[in-house]
């Protein structure tokens, strides 16, 4: 069997749970004798079975038709195996259990609770591990999850919708709509991506804003944060679907702390510009998306910076730029 091939196999299906294995990193599972395929397995929905679960359970109904023996089988796993007993128990004790000796890994886990150990549990169990297969594309695959455990904090997205003279919205606290429709949908999928949405209270306020992802396909919706030191009625669309957590603190750097302790591995910032600015000034964002209308507001609108090329100067390059309908989403990235 090509080791090499299943591996891109099991990380390309994989890619099918991204929305419902959130905020877990999506993970593909195959067991294979020297002949055939028995079995694939992936991690479908957050806090169900892990790929190898699915993969040993569905290989025991074919136990004495395809494979005599759990022994005679390879695993090759997208991921390093969980040692540790959260809301599944220990992959790495079940696949030993099974009798399988042979294990193949794309990347190890950077969660600190798992590194190394899901591999020391298969070897002292005499499973030999080979690791490292396809290593970068598990981890671009799951980016958030592996910068959350190497930065110890979430990666932060600041989404900005600006009109074609730089404006985010009209100083009458009412609503602006600036982007299309076709931008606006978009967004919903970027939200999709995302474990959390952060904004602040004069969002809240003026724009009354949902901030759940309405996508057309199964999604683990994010969890919603609010910036903000006021009361508000709990009748507001922000709070109608979803927990909110609410921070009262100022300190910007005590939040994203506090967030990067929870299942967060990735933030999506959507507020005006004062809180936006803030979280910039600080070095807390790591991209950047802009969607940018052909739209102007003039002289009575609020400027989403106050000088020329801000984006460039807080450290960010422009890493893809393309249409939307009539805007242009811009996605720059943090200099390394």
């Amino acid at each position: 069997m090509n080791y090499e091939d299943l591996m891109l196999h099991a990380i390309t299906n994989a890619e099918s749970f991204k929305y419902t294995a959130k905020p877990n990193p999506v993970v593909g599972a195959i067991l294979c004798n020297e002949n055939e395929v028995i079995s694939e397995g992936y991690h479908e929905v957050y806090g169900e079975n892990h790929a190898e679960i699915n993969a040993i359970l569905k290989a025991e109904e074919l136990l004495g038709k395809k494979f005599n023996n759990f022994s005679d089988l390879t695993l090759i796993s997208t991921l390093e195996p969980c040692s540790h007993q959260g809301k599944t128990g220990s992959c790495a004790k079940r696949i030993a259990a099974t009798g399988i000796k042979n294990v193949l890994i794309g990347a190890i886990d950077p969660n600190p609770l798992v590194s190394g150990k899901g591999i020391k549990i298969l070897e002292e169990n005499n499973v030999k591990v080979i690791s490292g297969i396809h290593k970068e594309l598990v981890e671009s695959q799951n980016s958030f999850f592996f910068f959350k455990h190497k930065n110890r904090r979430p990666y932060i997205i600041l989404k900005i919708a600006s009109s074609l003279d730089g404006k985010s919205h009209f100083d009458n606290g009412e609503r602006t709509i600036i982007t299309s429709q076709a931008s606006r949908d978009d967004v919903q999928v970027l939200r999709a991506t995302c474990d959390a949405i952060l904004t602040g209270g004069n969002t809240v306020k003026n724009d009354n804003p949902r901030m759940n992802a309405r996508v057309d396909f199964p999604v683990n919706q994010p969890k919603k944060i609010l910036l903000s030191s006021k009361e508000f009625e709990m009748n507001l669309n922000f709070f109608k679907d979803g927990q909110v957590k609410i921070f009262k603190t100022k300190d910007l750097g005590e939040i994203i702390n506090s967030i990067g302790s929870e299942d967060i591995s990735s933030v999506l910032i959507e507020s005006g510009p004062k809180l936006a600015n803030s979280f910039l000034k600080l070095g807390l964002i790591d991209e950047i998306i802009s969607y940018t209308s052909n739209m102007n507001l003039g002289q009575n609108a609020i400027n989403w910076f106050h000088e020329e090329n801000a984006i460039e100067k807080y450290g960010f390059k422009l890493e893809s730029s393309y249409k939307v309908d009539t805007d242009l989403k811009e996605i720059f990235k943090k200099n390394e």
